[in-house]
């Protein structure tokens, strides 16, 4: 038994030798490659530049990659640095940009542990490079400061990343018809300017959502907000063949801040102005045409303003409508004053070419002073004067018979009165104006002064009167008189003197201005109600691309 566990024994020390061996063998190996990739990658810098003229052996840019046999799949991918500015007036936009290609040329590839080889701009030359151009640009500029600014690097499999930096002016068609409401689509189409897509194709490197990177804060514009981007492609016929065309739309939506303040704000405050003239009364012409003048020349000025920012477009944009619109409302405002001002002169002019107006004579009874039914007429005093005379005259005439009379029956009576005999019997009679029926009464009177007393009668004197002097019988006689003259001037119908038609009541407010009043500001505001409702609803994108933001 022990020489049998002595065998076992000694059949065990060959199998732990030759796993020792083996391992052994294993770290020489494993020391022997690490020391010759050491040893290679020494070597490396150091034949870098045969390496690079290896791959550039043989190799011909003037022809695509493969050349004669599958299509070229050229994939591009935009980084935007900055956006803007855009020019309405010139219809087109700027933008910074990172524009970046990626393809597959085979006879660039290379064995070695680098898997990129990341390569100066100067090798750009060397090589081929797809011929991209923007088909709407209209000016690019790659950038050389202080070296071209320029990305070129070659993977192992021969896969060729080529990068610019690339400032580009790109045309943007704009439809100004909901200006300054408005929203474009501005495109930037690129492709391939001589191979068609039987020989060249692009596509997107990253897929069309994640292409075309647009940082935030390399967006912000003044008149714009940039709202969006999409990516599309298409392909575009010619004589020379078919292409494939890459297009990005850059959404754009219009600031309403400046046009707010520049000229909407300051037309309605030029409408509203010229409405104030409504309210200022009409006989107030230079100041009601000062308003409409001055008015009417403001929105000129605004007019002609708003439109130095636009192109000289043949169609009229929603600024243009709603200047025409306040400019029709100041002008109708003018207009509305001169309508006042000639139907107010008009019914001046009719009032004055209109026949005096006469009030009826008052009916009253008119006096007749005298007994015999001749009636004084004649407003004169002095006429009046001279026909009392008269009938002056006749009394004293027929006085003077009756005392003749008595003075030749006296003799028979024998009785005398004692307030006769005190003066002599005499009894003058004055009158206003001599004349020929004047003599008769002198002569009455000397008879009577000449004749003794009369007995009394009933129209003697009492004998208990004093004798009146010269004056008193004056007035016991003319006042009478004159108290009927003056009755007869006051009996008289007072002919009161015909007016002419007055413009005192037109004066005021004219019923045109008080419809004006309430017609013009609540049609202004209805027009702004409908204007803004309209525009600020209506979706100015193109049709197109709506949906797709």
């Amino acid at each position: 038994m022990v020489s049998a566990k002595k065998e076992m024994v000694t059949a065990k020390y060959p199998s732990y030798i030759s796993t020792l061996f083996y391992l052994f063998c294993m770290t020489a190996c494993v020391k022997r490659i690490s020391g010759m990739i050491k040893k290679d990658e020494r070597i490396y810098p150091e034949n870098f530049t045969r390496i690079l003229d290896r791959l550039l052996d043989g190799y011909d840019n003037r022809l695509r990659p493969g050349f004669g046999g599958p299509v070229t799949e050229v994939k591009t991918d935009i980084y935007v640095t900055s956006f803007g500015p855009v020019s309405d007036v010139e219809m087109e936009y700027t933008m910074d940009v990172f524009f970046r290609q990626t393809w597959m040329d085979r006879r660039l590839r290379y064995e070695g542990p680098m898997e990129i080889l990341r390569l100066n701009n100067m090798m750009v030359s060397n090589v081929w490079t797809p011929d991209t151009f923007f088909r709407n640009g209209k000016k690019s500029v790659a950038h050389n400061m202080t070296a071209p600014n320029r990305l070129f690097r070659i993977m192992k499999n021969g896969t060729i990343l080529y990068t610019m930096r690339l400032t580009i002016s790109a045309e943007c068609p704009m439809k100004l018809v909901d200006f300054p409401m408005d929203g474009h689509a501005c495109p930037l189409k690129f492709g391939s300017y001589a191979y068609p897509k039987t020989e060249m194709i692009y596509t997107w490197t990253k897929g069309p959502q994640n292409s075309v990177e647009v940082p935030q804060e390399s967006s912000s514009l003044v008149q714009y907000d940039l709202i969006g981007h999409t990516v599309s492609s298409e392909e575009v016929k010619s004589i020379t063949g078919e292409y494939v065309v890459m297009t990005v739309h850059f959404h754009l939506k219009r600031k309403m801040g400046y046009f707010m303040i520049q000229t909407y704000i300051p037309c309605i405050m030029t409408v509203i102005l010229s409405q104030v003239s409504f309210w200022i009364n009409k006989e107030s012409v230079p100041a009601r045409t000062v308003f409409g003048i001055t008015t009417v020349l403001t929105m000129t000025t605004l007019s002609i303003s708003a439109r130095h920012s636009l192109p000289k477009v043949s169609y009229a944009t929603a600024m243009d409508w709603f200047i025409a619109v306040c400019f029709a409302f100041v002008f109708s405002a003018l207009i509305e004053f001169a309508a006042v001002n000639y139907f107010t002169n008009a019914e001046m002019e009719r009032l004055k070419r209109m026949p005096p107006k006469c009030p009826p004579a008052p009916q009253t009874t008119p006096h007749n002073p005298d007994p015999n039914g001749n009636p004084d007429t004649n407003g004169n005093l002095r006429k009046r004067m001279n026909y009392m005379s008269q009938q002056d005259g006749q009394k004293a005439e027929s006085n003077s018979a009756a005392a003749t009379g008595v003075t030749r029956k006296q003799p028979q009576s024998g009785q005398s009165s004692s307030s006769t005999g005190a003066t002599g019997g005499a009894i003058i009679l004055p009158h206003s104006s001599p004349g020929p029926a004047s003599q008769p009464n002198a002569s009455s009177t000397l008879s009577v002064k000449n004749t003794p007393p009369a007995p009394p009668t009933t129209s003697t004197i009492p004998a208990n009167q004093s004798q009146p002097t010269a004056d008193s019988s004056l007035q016991d006689l003319l006042g009478p008189r004159l108290q009927h003259i003056q009755l007869m001037g006051k009996n008289e119908p007072k002919q009161s003197p015909c007016s002419q038609p007055t413009t005192a009541g037109m004066g005021g407010t004219s019923k045109i201005d008080k419809y004006a009043r309430i017609l013009f500001p609540v049609s202004f505001g209805a027009f702004n109600m409908v204007y803004w409702v309209v525009y600020l609803s209506k979706d100015t994108m193109e049709a197109k691309f709506r949906g797709q933001i």
